[in-house]
């Protein structure tokens, strides 16, 4: 067998091979064989019939099985020779058979481009400072206290609003006077997305008493069983929770359980947000280090990678875009950002990808393993399980891959020079 490669581009290659005339015949003595073994035609037993007519009369498919067996092989042992791993499947073309001369033909591929990184070890980067603002902390003890507001039950007073109300609900078709099923339900008193009549109708109920109202539902309303028809409900209040939100003190920080007073609440407030906002300054770091060697770079990537990453970026962006008002012009802008947006990714990967076979790293099986527990920890769920799921979902090596570019910019992040 013979084989040329020839460079397309960075990231194309074209490969041609000849297969000896001798391996041909030989393939399609077996080939033609193996037909003749299981074809059955009119005069003959099954396997009996004479070579050569089975030959001449099933000569196309007994051509296209010969090629079938010999090319992909030919293929992979060219391929493995002159080392190169195809992303991907090779397009064959251009073949030339005939019988008693060798098999001609082509493929086509793409290829990661290869490069050389300029220097990633000392990259300079201006110092930023972590600082977290009392009103942070401030921030974060409201949330904690709206998390450990209780409802408790009103007694002698009707709904405010804010409340909690367990109603029940009928609804009635003013035109045909026909009953809809009576309903539970929970209402917060006076919410914004309230009907505003609902709203209005509930403030002041006390439990047991009701009211009626009627609301008109417009024609194009999401509801179809309701659209364009006018509605009186009977509303009943069944019972009252009213939201108490506890005070900011040292009872309501040993409430939770971890500590002595306030003060230890907010110390601790104080460090995790400390370290969330290293955490993010770390990863802009990163980025800030891999747009600077991916600047000095320039890189020709695979068509069909750009093609797949923007198409995936594009439906992200439509979904977040009510794109059946889009004009042409923005449809546009919103292509050509999805396609830059899939560069630098495809980009970053690359030079990341670079960076850890030239230090040599590999995701050892402990390291896995504990990414794995950590895994299953966060989301409470067995680890036998999450390893199951990974391994029947194939994401075991996406896994791995993470956990090696992580190590690569956290390697990065640790070389950088910080002025």
């Amino acid at each position: 067998m013979k084989s040329t490669i020839k460079t397309i581009s960075s990231t194309k290659k074209e490969i041609e091979l000849e297969i000896e005339a001798e391996e041909v015949s030989r393939e399609l003595e077996k080939t033609v064989a193996r037909y003749s073994s299981r074809v059955k035609l009119n005069g003959f037993r099954i396997g009996k019939a004479p070579k050569d007519l089975v030959k001449r009369m099933f000569y196309p498919e007994i051509q296209n099985s010969l090629v079938d067996s010999l090319a992909p092989k030919a293929l992979s042992e060219s391929l493995k020779t002159h080392n190169i791993n195809p992303i991907t499947i090779p397009v064959i073309g251009d073949l030339h058979f005939e019988e008693g001369q060798p098999l001609h033909f082509k493929a086509s591929f793409e290829v990661w481009p290869e490069f050389d990184l300029p220097g990633y070890r000392k990259i300079r980067l201006k110092k930023k400072n972590v600082r977290v603002e009392e009103k942070e902390i401030d921030q974060a003890l409201e949330e904690l206290r709206q998390k450990s507001a209780e409802y408790v039950p009103v007694e002698g007073r009707g709904v405010v609003a804010g409340d909690y109300v367990v109603a029940e609900l009928q609804g009635k078709d003013m035109k045909t006077k026909k009953l809809f099923p009576s309903e539970k339900v929970v209402i917060l008193a006076g919410h914004a997305e309230n009907e505003k009549i609902l709203n209005e109708s509930l403030i002041g109920l006390k439990v047991n008493e009701e009211r009626s109202f009627v609301l008109s539902y417009n024609q194009d309303h999401e509801n179809k069983k309701l659209a364009g028809k006018e509605i009186e409900y009977r509303l009943k209040v069944i019972s009252i929770k009213e939201k108490k939100i506890p005070e900011i003190n040292d009872e309501f920080a040993k409430h939770l359980g971890e500590y002595e007073d306030l003060r230890s609440l907010k110390d601790k407030i104080r460090n995790e947000l400390t370290a969330s906002k290293e955490d993010s300054l770390k990863k802009e770091m990163a980025e800030e280090i891999i747009k600077k060697i991916s600047d000095a770079l320039s890189i020709e990537l695979p068509e069909i990678f750009v093609e797949q990453e923007s198409r995936t970026l594009l439906k992200s962006l439509l979904s977040s875009t009510p794109h059946q008002d889009l004009k042409k012009e923005q449809s546009e802008a919103l292509k050509a950002e999805a396609k830059n947006q899939a560069e630098e990714n495809l980009k970053k990967h690359l030079i990341l990808k670079k960076i850890s076979e030239n230090e040599g790293w590999e995701i050892t099986e402990e390291e896995m393993d504990e990414a794995l527990n950590a895994i299953a920890k966060a989301n409470n769920i067995p680890l036998a399980k999450l390893i199951e799921d990974m391994n029947k979902e194939g994401r075991r090596e996406t896994l791995r891959n993470n956990l090696l570019f992580k190590k690569t910019v956290d390697f990065l992040v640790k070389n950088a020079i910080i002025e």
